[in-house]
């Protein structure tokens, strides 16, 4: 290889990539290689700026913990984490569409029964959220399983926050025979993403704000069905078309209906005025 130049040096490291290599694996490192080197070549990369974007990855993984996924952050503010999610979900526009997952999720979150109360000693406006987890067909799932997290008044997460319990705000459900599911909670805030970390960072330098609409995050899954991830949004957030990280689809915004009706309230464990959400979400078959 010592004839290598910058006009032949793509081709010899693809030249690398053994042929009896996994075929999907060798048609994604070909492919990243190229539009690598050509980034380069396309803005004349210096050193000092890929010895820049080296340490900025190296202080992304510092950053990141079991907590909080910097990586997904980043991924999430450049918008790769929505274009992924566009591209597995074509092909079925019966299906509800797909949200970004966010770094805030937390595995494990405790079983809780249907029409489970998350709002615990939690401030803000109360509100009772059911619906029906159907397939694309409009058949209910029985059995679904509905992993469920969202912010506090403050803004915060339980993993942002230490005044939090770890599972404040969270819990996992299953949907009745029916597909039928339903929870009271209150209503989620629109907040800023995390500005203390490279990601943050790098929204300044570009002059972009971090807000994020308010949103309740889903997690679907059924046997023999596609696991749903995807977000609910009021269709009145201030920032419901300036979302930070592009996770807004126009089928996720929808109205949270206020009612001031104490009695209807009482019906549900609730004191007025307090909100009504109802939303059926649509599986693809696995």
């Amino acid at each position: 290889m010592r004839n290598i130049s910058e006009d032949t040096l793509t081709d010899a490291v693809l030249a690398t990539i053994d042929d009896k290599a996994d075929p999907r694996f060798r048609e994604i490192m070909f492919a990243l290689i190229r539009h690598l080197h050509g980034f380069a070549r396309d803005v004349d990369l210096t050193k000092e700026e890929w010895l820049a974007a080296i340490e900025f990855l190296y202080q992304t993984g510092e950053k990141t913990t079991r907590k909080r996924n910097e990586f997904i952050l980043l991924s999430d503010t450049l918008g790769l984490s929505s274009l992924v999610d566009m591209i597995s979900s074509r092909g079925d526009d019966e299906a509800t569409e797909v949200s970004v997952l966010g770094p805030f999720y937390i595995d494990g979150a405790p079983m809780l029964k249907n029409g489970a109360d998350l709002i615990g000693g939690n401030a803000g406006e109360p509100g009772i959220v059911r619906g029906r987890v159907l397939s694309v067909d409009g058949d209910p799932i029985k059995g679904a399983m509905l992993d469920i997290w969202q912010n506090a008044s403050n803004g915060f997460y339980s993993n942002e926050d230490p005044e939090q319990d770890d599972f404040n705000l969270r819990g996992r459900l299953i949907a009745a025979d029916d597909g039928s599911y339903s929870f009271t909670t209150i209503r989620p805030m629109p907040y800023t993403v995390p500005e203390d970390g490279p990601a943050g960072v790098m929204l300044q330098a570009m002059g972009r704000h971090p807000w994020r609409p308010a949103h309740l995050h889903f997690k679907v899954t059924a046997d023999g069905y596609q696991g749903l991830i995807t977000e609910l949004y009021p269709d009145n957030d201030e920032y419901i078309d300036e979302d930070a990280v592009f996770g807004v689809r126009e089928s996720l915004a929808v109205t949270f209906v206020r009612n001031v009706s104490q009695e209807d309230a009482t019906k549900n464990g609730l004191n007025a005025p307090f909100f009504n959400l109802d939303y059926d979400f649509r599986l693809r078959s696995a």
